[in-house]
C-alpha cells in the first residue's frame, strides 16, 4: 500500500513537472494541444516507466484520474496566464528542479514499498526523476537535460540516496521523503548557479 504522503508527493511533482512541460511547449510556440501533451508527457513519463518496471500496472498516471487533471491544469494555467508564469526566473529549469527532487524520492519510496533492494530502489528514484525531463526535450527536438546539465542525474540520486539510507536506519518517510528532496532540488539549484558540472566529454 502506498503511503498517504508518497502519493501527495507524486502528486505535487506531477504539477511541477507539468509546468515545466507546458513552459517548454510556449516557448516553442506549440498550439493548445500541444501544449497539453508536452505537459502530460514530462509529468507522468517517469512514474509510468517506474511502475511499468516495478509491476504496478496499471500504472497510476493512467488509472488514477488526479494525475491527468493535476497534468491538464498545470498545462492550461501555463497556456492561458504564461505571463504570470513566467516570472519566475528560468521557469522551466525551477520547475523541473522541484520536480526532479520530488520524482526521486517517490520513486525510490515505491521501489521500497514493492519490497525492490536498495540499489534497485535507487536507479528508480533517478529513472523518476529524469524520466519526464527527457521526453520532454525530445518532443521539442532538445538533447535531454539529463545528458548536458549541472548535476541533474547526480541530483536525482543524491535524493533517491536520502530516502534509501532512511529505510535501513528505520528513520521515518515523513522525514526522510522530504529531506531527500530539498538535498535534491538545492543540489540542482546550485549547480544551475554555479555551474557545477562533471567533466564534459572533449572533441578533437
Amino acid at each position: 500500500m502506498i503511503s498517504d504522503l508518497l502519493v501527495a508527493l507524486d502528486l505535487g511533482g506531477t504539477f511541477v513537472f507539468a509546468l515545466s512541460g507546458a513552459v517548454a511547449g510556449v516557448k516553442h510556440r506549440l498550439d493548445l494541444f500541444g501544449v497539453l501533451v508536452l505537459s502530460f508527457a514530462a509529468a507522468t513519463a517517469g512514474g509510468i516507466a517506474r511502475d511499468v518496471l516495478i509491476g504496478a500496472v496499471p500504472p497510476a498516471s493512467l488509472s488514477d484520474w488526479r494525475y491527468m487533471a493535476v497534468s491538464f491544469l498545470a498545462g492550461l494555467v501555463t497556456f492561458f496566464w504564461y505571463p504570470l508564469v513566467n516570472r519566475i526566473g528560468s521557469p522551466v529549469q525551477v520547475f523541473d528542479a522541484v520536480g526532479l527532487g520530488l520524482f526521486a524520492v517517490v520513486g525510490a519510496g515505491k521501489a521500497l514499498t514493492f519490497h525492490l533492494g536498495p540499489w534497485a530502489a535507487v536507479l528508480l528514484g533517478v529513472l523518476t526523476g529524469i524520466g519526464g525531463g527527457m521526453v520532454r526535450d525530445l518532443l521539442v527536438s532538445e538533447v535531454p537535460a539529463v545528458l548536458r546539465a549541472d548535476l541533474y542525474a547526480v541530483a536525482a540520486l543524491a535524493g533517491a540516496l536520502v530516502v534509501v539510507i532512511g529505510d535501513m536506519l528505520h528513520l521515518p518517510s515523513a522525514t526522510v521523503a522530504p529531506a531527500g528532496a530539498v538535498l535534491c532540488f538545492g543540489i540542482r539549484l546550485m549547480a544551475i548557479r554555479y555551474r557545477w558540472q562533471l567533466p564534459i566529454a572533449r572533441g578533437e
